[in-house]
């Protein structure tokens, strides 16, 4: 995979209730990614950006929500979701990201 592709890979962190509550007990962290990236490419990218060992990567698709609006109704775009398990005693500093 070349330089261009890791940094097409990986949107951002996504922060919730749920990815602070998954981060502390099961050391997963949470990506928005790539609608078209694999769990290979996602897996490559979190261990070249961070210099972590990645153990496993679950994704799922979150889909557009339906709103309405005073032209009738319009589609948020749908967009996908990493958990991205490390391996025990890694973690990943968002502030410090190289």
């Amino acid at each position: 995979m070349n330089q261009e592709r890791i940094f097409q890979v990986l949107v951002g962190p996504h922060v919730s209730e749920k990815a602070a509550i998954a981060a502390d007990e099961n050391n997963q962290y949470v990506f928005k990614v790539a609608v078209d990236a694999t769990k290979a490419e996602i897996k490559r990218s979190v261990e070249q950006l961070f210099k972590v060992e990645v153990e496993n990567v679950n994704t799922l698709k979150v889909k557009g929500k339906v709103k309405r609006n005073r032209y009738g109704f319009s589609t948020r775009p749908t967009w996908k979701k990493a958990y991205v398990k490390l391996a025990q005693g890694q973690d990943i500093d968002f502030a410090v990201a190289e």
